[in-house]
């Protein structure tokens, strides 16, 4: 063995054994120490009385709708309203070329004095035969014909007042008006078009909005919808597609009296609070409608439930000890306060809520209550 070779064997051999001292120690501590319990956020099932709810497809449509039409016809002069704003009934929405509409008005109010002034003079007639018939001065035939002059002359003013009526309307007609309260859309005419020639033309249309009807259908086989609709206001909502409520509660006006042959369903109708305008008429909407109460229910949190590949229902559930068990479950509707378990968990037994990502199926846990996350504040609109 060389010279260098025996200098550095002492060296390797101190260095050998201060490794093996080092990781000694270490390795017994891995084998004698025992592995502790995974705290995971868990709940227990609660039994509880829920309500029940359905959500159905519809779609929105306007309280009324008023095609604002000419009924007379002119040049349209101006366009007096913002395409798109809120209108009130009465307001001035278009002029027409009322110059024609004022030369009949007088010529009708000239038509009314000349007959009134025929009258007049019937009157006299009239008056003067009446004298000479107490003198016997006149015959009955002549009385006759003065009273039937009269009665025509009486006849014709009124027909020239109701002409002059006419003509005053036929003028108010050539300002257009809003019909009803509303938002009006866009205008179909503009400034220089003739309308109301041979028909009345459509300029615009106003539609009430505030409230707004959501119109869906229901199985008619559904055994709490006589009752819902007869007994009284039933609340109803909206909900977008997270299945998360927004806008104000609204109310079920009525179910109709007649089913679908074709699909076994019946139309309902329900009313709902649009104060800012955001639900637009022809929006397709879920609507939430109650369906009764459940008693003796189990409840869980939504996030509990977890899925299989085949897409079945199933949780974590700690057992004696502290051991998991992921269980399959059937479940019913999933209601706000959460899924509604009907098979495979009993009350009071403990879920796994949070924490999934740390545990398999026989694994020891630390249970520790769950803190649900803050309510998110209600959206006034739909996602869009």
């Amino acid at each position: 063995m060389s010279r260098h070779v025996r200098r550095f064997l002492p060296l390797a051999a101190s260095c050998l054994a201060l490794a093996l001292a080092s990781c000694q120690p270490a390795s017994q501590d891995q084998s004698g120490a025992e592995t502790p319990p995974i705290q995971v956020a868990s709940v227990n099932a609660q039994a509880a009385t829920v309500p029940m709810t359905m959500d159905l497809p519809g779609r929105l449509a306007s309280t009324r709708v008023a095609e604002v039409r000419a009924q007379v016809a002119g040049i349209v002069q101006e366009r007096a309203f913002v395409e798109g704003a809120t209108v009130k009934r009465g307001d001035v929405l278009f002029r027409i070329d009322p110059a024609v509409y004022n030369a009949e008005l007088d010529a009708r109010a000239a038509a009314l004095a000349r007959a009134e002034a025929t009258r007049v003079l019937a009157k006299r007639a009239a008056d003067r035969v009446d004298t000479l018939i107490e003198r016997q001065v006149a015959s009955s035939a002549q009385n006759d014909v003065a009273v039937a002059t009269l009665r025509q002359a009486e006849a014709d003013v009124a027909a020239a007042k109701a002409q002059l009526d006419r003509a005053r309307i036929n003028l108010d007609y050539a300002t257009v008006r809003a019909p009803i309260d509303g938002r009006i859309g866009r205008a179909l005419v503009t400034e220089g078009a003739l309308v109301g020639q041979n028909d009345a033309t459509h300029l615009a249309t106003v539609q009430q909005i505030d409230p707004i009807y959501a119109d869906f259908a229901q199985p008619a086989s559904d055994p709490g919808l006589a009752e819902r609709t007869a007994s009284g206001p039933t609340e109803v909502r909206l909900v977008d597609i997270l299945g998360e409520p927004f806008g104000d509660t609204g109310r079920l006006l009525f179910s109709d009296v007649t089913v679908d042959p074709g699909t076994g369903q019946v139309s309902l109708r329900a009313t709902l609070p649009n104060t800012k305008g955001t639900l637009l008429p022809g929006t397709y909407v879920r609507v939430r409608v109650p369906r009764g109460v459940k008693s003796g229910a189990v409840l869980v949190p939504a996030q509990a439930i977890q899925r299989s590949s085949a897409g079945e229902a199933q949780a974590y559930v700690v057992e004696e000890g502290g051991r998991l068990a992921l269980r399959p479950l059937r479940t019913g509707a999933l209601t706000e306060a959460g899924w509604l378990v009907e098979e495979g968990l009993e009350p009071g037994e403990t879920v796994v809520v949070e924490g999934f990502q740390k545990i398999r199926p026989g694994a020891t846990v630390a249970p520790v209550p769950w803190k649900p996350a803050p309510e998110r504040p209600v959206p006034t609109r739909p996602d869009r």
